[in-house]
Order: structure tokens, then sequence, then C-alpha cells
């Protein structure tokens, strides 16, 4: 009869000691997945179509739980919780490309209408008060040239959304490629957990450190 030695003991411990490191390692994959795909994603900002609300190198957090549950690789929501609402920050699948994510803040709703005047934006003919926006060219072009600061009246169609940058006059958005469909949304972003300035440098200046520290934590509205 083979009693079990100190070695014997010691490979069985190994053998505890990895599995429980394994099944960890596998609950922890499972649980990250499952929260990128139904509750909290990460996204960097790329360009400067949201200045200043967001910078380029900002890294973000989007609630996917906010407006439901979708299955995953599909358009399908099998749980509705809410509709975005105006001045909601979106990240949504680009309806020109959809193999791309972009973000913007949702100006007009389902049945809105919605024009420009002179760079202003009415929604069912009042002055949209917008705090958040930024201007960076003086000059006002007519409908006849581009939709950017004068754009006749539009309906926004059952199910989708009418979205556009804070940065006007550097934002590609729903003025020159249509309408947002509901089902395209992924999520709304709520806050900032990181930012990371690549052209600065190592410095108390908020403005001008390579790590922009005032952002961090900023809630998104």
């Amino acid at each position: 009869m083979h009693h079990p030695t100190e070695k014997d003991k010691g490979r069985g411990r190994s053998k505890s000691v990895l599995r429980e490191y394994a099944e960890a390692i596998v609950i922890a994959v499972i649980l990250a997945v499952f929260i990128r795909t139904f509750v909290v994603q990460a996204f960097k900002i790329p360009s400067g179509s949201m200045k200043r609300t967001l910078l380029v190198g900002d890294h973000i957090l989007v609630n996917k739980f906010t407006y439901g549950v979708q299955i995953p690789m599909t358009d399908r929501q099998i749980f509705h919780f809410s509709d975005p609402q105006r001045g909601d920050i979106v990240v949504f699948r680009y309806p020109v490309d959809p193999g791309k994510d972009f973000i913007k803040r949702v100006i007009g709703l389902p049945g809105d209408s919605v024009r420009i005047e002179d760079k202003q934006v009415f929604v069912n003919n009042e002055l949209l008060v917008e705090p958040y926006v930024q201007h960076t060219d003086d000059r006002i072009l007519p409908a006849s040239v581009s939709p950017r600061d004068n754009m006749d009246t539009l309906v926004v169609p059952e199910n989708s959304l009418f979205v556009m940058g804070d940065n006007r006059d550097e934002s590609y958005d729903s003025r020159f490629w249509d309408y947002v469909e509901l089902n395209e949304i992924k999520g709304r972003a709520f806050i900032i957990y990181w930012s990371w300035n690549r052209g600065g440098s190592f410095t108390l200046d908020s403005e001008e450190s390579v790590v922009r520290f005032d952002r961090l934590g900023k809630i998104l509205r």
C-alpha cells in the first residue's frame, strides 16, 4: 500500500493552486466579456468633432445598459429601458460605414422638426440653447453651398435621431449624412476616465500636460 509522501502532497497542492488560478482567469475573462458586451465599454476619442466637451485623446466609458440590452453582433434589442434624450452624448455605428463608431450629441428626436439658421439650431421652431457648442469659423455658409450653417427644415423619421458634434464648424454629422437609427446606438457616454495629450509635455499646466489630470473623472453632460 502506497502512502502519499510530502513530495506527492506538494504536487497535489501545486495542481490545486494552478487549478484555482485557471478558474479565476476564466471567470475574469467571462466577466470582462459580459461587461464589455452588455454593460460598459471603453472608447478613445480620435477627432475634434466634439470639442471642447471631448478632446482628442480623451478615453471615455459608454454605458451600454442605459437604453436596453442588445443581442451581440446584431441590432436586435431584447430588453428596452429608455430612449435617448435630447442632449445625450451617444456612441453609434456610423450609418455610411457601420464598421466605424462615431460619437455625437442627440439634437433631434423622432418626430422633431429641425432647422439651422446662421449657425443657430431650432427644434420644433424653438431656439435650442446649447452652452456646450463651439464655433471655430466666423464665416456663415449659405444652404446652397453647405448645410453646415443653414439647413432647411426637416422632420426626424420614426426610430431615428438627428445628431451633431459640439464643435459645429468641424463636425461631420447628420447635417451631411442623414439620421442615425435607434438600433444603431451602442450606448451613452458618461465619464472621461483618462485623457492623454499626445503633443503635450510633463508639466503642471493642465492645457499643456501630456496627461490632462483636470479631465480625469469628468462626468459628461
